[in-house]
């Protein structure tokens, strides 16, 4: 769950931090692969997890993830403990808010129709909840990058005073006074000790199998369905006018830039916060494409409610603002270039994204008919 970070926050986990411890080019290679050998690969790399213990087995047109989940493998009994924790609002420090209640399954673990998230005692910040999906493929974390292990990021909303409103030794301090708790850390860990290192990990267990990876498009690189014509222009006007920022197997180059939003009154900063260099100011990380049709609403505040709206604002309400990136201003009109028709074919090309397996997968779901403690 993600509203703001506010930046001594920012400073706190970037020194834990210090302390712990996709191309076109793919897309041909990709293309260059049977459908037999992609199913043959996957095979291989499923017996070899199994193995080895480890449930997690990367996609075989993915690239190799940025986490090492041969050193971090995700076990079922750290799967297990990691997806109760991530659904216990025990994290709060009042006990009601958990990870999942901004971070839905049915809408790629979005806060469905939330401009921004509501945290602890009803609190607003001024970010929307982005969405949890092959989390292990990024390097860099939130709006604003201020987060760059995956392992650490929970920190973040736990310690944030809109969002949980918690100290991670109270989490601890609380989990080890739970006997279930206890008894899971035992069957993932071999020892009932809950530390702050077994707590992050079984969290990075769960959110390390929250891969999407099915979609109609995903069956379409791999060779095992085709698209339609509307599909296909619409790609091809995808790639032509929104790379390089959403480019790749993930439509995102995970880099972070100003695309001319006007600033509200809450007036975040976005990536300067982290950096505090003045090129930084107003430039947060592009997203995924990814089930983008399940994702409203749009933008590091939800501000745009329909894609369409998103589109309109490249095409012609975009502002010429403090360090709006140079891809905006190429020609005299700053924005993209856009038509009705090429805003209705990249809207159904978007619908290709949309991987219902990953949404609907009841082994990410916790079953609430059963008691967490």
């Amino acid at each position: 769950m993600t509203i703001c970070i506010m930046k001594h926050l920012s400073k706190i986990v970037r020194t834990v931090i210090d302390n712990y411890l996709n191309t076109r080019s793919l897309r041909l290679l990709v293309f260059s692969l049977t459908v037999v050998s992609c199913g043959n690969d996957e095979k291989i790399e499923a017996k070899k997890s199994a193995e080895s213990g480890n449930l997690f087995v990367a996609p075989s047109h993915f690239p190799k993830p940025v986490y090492d989940t041969d050193k971090f493998p995700v076990t079922k009994e750290g799967f297990a403990l990691g997806k109760m924790l991530f659904f216990d609002d025990i994290l709060s420090a009042d006990s009601t808010i958990s990870c999942g209640a901004c971070h839905q399954q049915p809408f790629a673990f979005t806060h469905h129709l939330h401009d921004v998230s509501h945290g602890i005692k009803d609190r607003l910040g001024t970010r929307n909840a982005p969405s949890l999906q092959n989390m292990v493929w990024q390097k860099e974390f939130m709006w604003d990058g201020g987060v760059h292990n995956l392992d650490l990021q929970p920190i973040a909303p736990i310690e944030n005073p809109v969002e949980m409103d918690n100290k991670l030794s109270k989490v601890i301090q609380k989990l080890n006074n739970t006997l279930r708790y206890k008894a899971m850390f035992k069957s993932a860990f071999d020892t009932e000790e809950i530390t702050t290192e077994r707590f992050l990990n079984a969290l990075t267990q769960y959110v390390t199998m929250l891969v999407s990876s099915k979609s109609k498009y995903d069956n379409y690189l791999q060779g095992k369905a085709s698209l339609s014509s509307d599909e296909l222009k619409g790609l091809q006007i995808l790639q032509t006018k929104c790379s390089p920022c959403h480019s790749g197997v993930f439509f995102t180059d995970n880099s972070f830039r100003n695309n001319g939003l006007p600033a509200t009154q809450a007036d975040d900063k976005g990536r300067y916060d982290i950096t505090q260099k003045e090129e930084d100011k107003y430039k947060f990380k592009v997203p995924s494409l990814r089930n983008i049709m399940k994702t409203g609403p749009y933008m590091h505040d939800g501000r745009f409610s329909t894609i369409l709206k998103v589109l309109n604002h490249y095409d012609n309400d975009m502002k010429a603002t403090q360090n709006i990136d140079t891809l905006f201003t190429k020609t005299s009109k700053t924005g993209i270039e856009l038509s009705e028709e090429e805003k209705a074919k990249i809207i159904i090309f978007f619908q290709t994204l949309t991987d219902n397996s990953f949404l609907s997968d009841t082994s990410l779901a916790l079953n609430f008919n059963k008691t967490f403690r």
